[in-house]
Parts: structure tokens; sequence; C-alpha cells
């Protein structure tokens, strides 16, 4: 769902920041108020659930800021950091508040990684190459949009279907 931009202006990095936040909660918003059942339920053949967008997107943080901005190796993330399938994954222990947790935590330790760099640092991504605070923000801007439109028609499937 569309909710206007409550920061329009401001410097570059207070934008990228703002944005960034605003497409963590718009894609935390997309699963908010289901079923333990719904937010688990797959209603296309990929691992996409609304549950599994916000494990993703926790996952994602991991890979961008701790593992690719920090230099953290993959076991001294604080949870799942590999880029596959696995990444949407979810216990059956774990509920929709566990996740959300996981990813305000990964988001939050995020933010504290990023208070250390400048736009324009820059770091080695195995795979992207070189890469800067700059183009992460703005790589997980996209990310994070894309998945909250797939949330959003995930939930429209979901809810749909209770009032046939």
């Amino acid at each position: 769902m569309f909710v206007w931009p409550q920061l329009t202006t401001g410097p570059e990095r207070t934008m990228l920041e703002y944005m960034l936040d605003r497409n963590r909660r718009a894609l935390i918003d997309t699963a908010s108020g289901l079923s333990e059942t719904d937010v688990r339920r797959r209603l296309v053949t990929s691992l996409t659930t609304p549950i599994g967008l916000i494990k993703h997107a926790a996952t994602a943080e991991r890979i961008w800021f701790q593992r690719t901005l920090f230099g953290l190796d993959e076991s001294a993330c604080d949870g799942y950091a590999t880029a596959d399938d696995g990444s949407f994954v979810v216990g059956d222990g774990e509920t929709l508040a566990d996740v959300i947790g996981e990813f305000e935590r990964a988001s939050e330790r995020s933010r504290a990684i990023a208070a250390e760099f400048d736009l324009d640092d820059t770091t080695t991504h195995p795979r992207a190459g070189e890469v800067s605070l700059r183009f992460v923000y703005l790589l997980l801007i996209e990310d994070f949009a894309r998945h909250a439109g797939h949330g959003d028609i995930l939930r429209e499937q979901l809810t749909a279907t209770r009032r046939v």
C-alpha cells in the first residue's frame, strides 16, 4: 500500500537512509496482521512467502552491510548471510514476530555499520566488484521496494481468498 513519504528534501545521505528505512517498513507492513498460517502460504512456485520475504531481507542486510562493507566472514554474522534460496527459509518454530525482530535487528546493525562509512567509501564485493555505501543503499532500496511489491500482491491474494 502506498504511503506518502514524510521526508521529501534534504541532504543525499539523509534521503537515502530515509528511503531505505521506508522500504524496510513497507516490506514489514506487507505481512503485518496476517495469520501465522497465511504468512507461510506458498502462492507461487518459488520459496517466496510473506514471512520468507522478510527473512530474505534480513539476509540481504547481512550480506551487504556485515559481509561486504564491514568485511565479516559469514560465520561472524548474526544470522544467515548467503545469497541463495536458503535466505527465504523460515524455521517451523519461528513466528512472524520473530522474523520481523530478526530483520529489525539486522537493520539496526546495518545502520551502525553504515555510520562508519562515507557514501563514496568503497569495498570489493565478490561478484559486483568495487561498490560504495551509496551503491549499497540504492541497491537495497530497489531490492526492498521490489520485495514489498511482491508482498503486496501475496497479501492481496491471501486476503481475497477470505472474502470469497
